[in-house]
C-alpha cells in the first residue's frame, strides 16, 4: 500500500509546486521521505493573523489517502487553554497521542490544537460517522481529500474562528465576548511566528 501511498503524494506535491494555493509553502521535509511534509501557512490578510507565517508537519499513513495524515503546528503560539499565556513547543519533544478519545476536539476556536500542536479540524478526522454527531461523514476525511484542502480549510479557521459546541467553554467566551482580548492573543501569535518575543516577554 505504500507504494500507492507514495505515488498519490508525489502526484501531490507536483500539484502544490506547479500550482500553490496563495499563501501557502508546503512539501517533503526530504525528499527521500515523502510522508513526511512541512508547511507554512500565512495569516490570511485582513485578520488578526495577518503577516503570521505559522510552521507545521504533516506525517502520513502508509496507507495515505485510505486514511489521513496527522497534522500539527511547531510554531510558537497562544492556545486558549493556557490561560492566555503564550506555549512554546519543542518539536523534538512533541509526542503522538494514541489516546482514542484526542479523535474529538477540546476547542472549536484559534488555532484548533492540543497542547502538544495537532491540529484538530474535521477534515483531518478518520472516514465515517462521528459517534457523537457533531461531524457529518462529508465533513471528515476521505481519499478525495488532499494536503491542499486540508491546508486551506487551517487558513479558513484562522480567517473565521468556530466557537460553536466549543469545548472550551472560556476560549469561546473570549471570542464572543471580548474581541480585543482575542485579537491581542492572535497579534501576539504573530509576533512569535515571526521569531520575535511575546510583547512582556523580557526573555
Amino acid at each position: 500500500m505504500s507504494g500507492s501511498a507514495l505515488k498519490r503524494l508525489m502526484a501531490e506535491y507536483k500539484q502544490l509546486t506547479d500550482n500553490p494555493p496563495e499563501g501557502i509553502v508546503a512539501g517533503p521535509v526530504d525528499e527521500s521521505n515523502f510522508f513526511e511534509w512541512e508547511a507554512f501557512i500565512m495569516g490570511p490578510d485582513g485578520t488578526p493573523f495577518e503577516g503570521g507565517v505559522f510552521a507545521s508537519r504533516l506525517s502520513f499513513p502508509p496507507d495515505y489517502p485510505l486514511s489521513p495524515p496527522k497534522m500539527r503546528f511547531t510554531s510558537n503560539i497562544f492556545h486558549p487553554n493556557s490561560k492566555l499565556e503564550p506555549v512554546k513547543f519543542d518539536t523534538a519533544a512533541q509526542i503522538e497521542s494514541d489516546d482514542p478519545s484526542n479523535r474529538f476536539c477540546p476547542l472549536k476556536i484559534a488555532f484548533l490544537v492540543y497542547p502538544d500542536g495537532r491540529v484538530c479540524i474535521s477534515i483531518l478526522h478518520t472516514p465515517g460517522n462521528d459517534p457523537l454527531g457533531y461531524e457529518s461523514p462529508a465533513e471528515r476525511w476521505s481519499p478525495v481529500q488532499s494536503v491542499e484542502k486540508i491546508l486551506l480549510s487551517v487558513v479558513s479557521m484562522l480567517a473565521e474562528p468556530n466557537d460553536e459546541s466549543a469545548a472550551n467553554v472560556d476560549a469561546a467566551k473570549t471570542w464572543r465576548e471580548n474581541r480585543k482580548l482575542f485579537n491581542e492573543m492572535a497579534m501576539q501569535s504573530v509576533r512569535m511566528s515571526l521569531g520575535f518575543p511575546a510583547e512582556g516577554d523580557v526573555n
